[in-house]
């Protein structure tokens, strides 16, 4: 009978089947980790392409007002038309420099008659919870330019209140005005460095960064690995004790094995002679 077929019995093929879901298990964790560090290299790429190209006009970037690419997040694009003041609102809980506060949403008005939503910048959050002053935007016409980004969905139990809503949901923002209104994306103004420094607060630069995803996936895949070598250690061990069994008490032990002198000066220097 050989050796190994302990590893036919129903025991050890349990064994075998948890190693091979954990394998798999751990195998589907590292591709989603690659999956999403593809996610983050195509967007260091849109970072890239988009950020600081030269502006385009937006009937041209979003032909149909419904419409967005996620391609086109951070395209650069220029405006002509005005604010339409009494039309803002904030949304409230955005994070910036590690503070709680708002940012300042406003509908601009172009000289199709279409409007845009404007995302001017941060304010910060008063001290009752509500929004601190908010700057009113330049009055008249204007020409301005704003980095394209996709709309955000609704948040279940979240809900707006006057002015502050939860995201920035162009349907809903859509539905405030009786106007044509882009809804398939909104733009984040192109400030200036003066205009930057006072509030609404402009948003940082995107960081490019793939993040550690790559290194996790290679964790999970030798985490799958290392699951059928410890198989295989466990394996090899209960070989041996059924060998010792099958011996008997009667069997010779193991011959010790031969302890490794150490080296001394002696050796180090019939070497150098032997070199010679």
């Amino acid at each position: 009978m050989s050796s190994w077929s302990f590893l036919r019995s129903p025991r050890w093929a349990g064994y075998l089947a948890l190693t091979v879901v954990f394998a798999v298990a751990c195998s589907a964790l590292g591709t989603w980790q690659l999956n999403r560090r593809a996610e983050a290299l195509a967007e260091v790429a849109r970072i890239d392409a988009n950020y600081d190209a030269e502006p385009v006009p937006l009937a041209e970037a979003l032909p149909d007002p419904a419409e967005f690419d996620v391609d086109q997040r951070w395209q650069v694009v220029e405006l002509s038309g005005s604010y339409l003041v009494d039309e803002e609102v904030v949304v409230r809980n955005r994070p910036f420099e590690g503070n709680s506060g708002f940012e300042v949403i406003t509908p601009f008005r172009l000289d199709d008659g279409r409007v845009f939503w404007v995302n001017r910048g941060w304010i910060a959050q008063a001290p009752d919870g509500r929004p601190s002053d908010v700057p009113s935007p330049p009055d008249g016409h204007l020409e301005i330019t704003a980095r394209l980004k996709a709309g955000e969905d609704r948040i279940a139990g979240r809900t707006s209140t006057g002015i502050e809503l939860a995201t920035i949901d162009l349907d809903e923002l859509a539905a405030r005005i009786d106007e044509p209104t882009y809804t398939g994306a909104y733009g984040v103004l192109v400030e200036s460095r003066a205009e930057s420094d006072e509030p609404p607060l402009a948003a940082a630069r995107p960081v490019r960064d793939e993040g550690p995803h790559l290194s996790y996936a290679l964790q999970w895949f030798v985490f799958a690995l290392l699951g059928f070598i410890g198989l295989g250690w466990s394996a090899n061990q209960e070989r041996r004790a059924v060998a010792e069994l099958a011996a008997g008490p009667d069997a010779p032990p193991a011959p010790p094995r031969k302890p490794k002198r150490e080296r001394g000066d002696a050796d180090i220097e019939d070497e150098i002679l032997d070199r010679r």
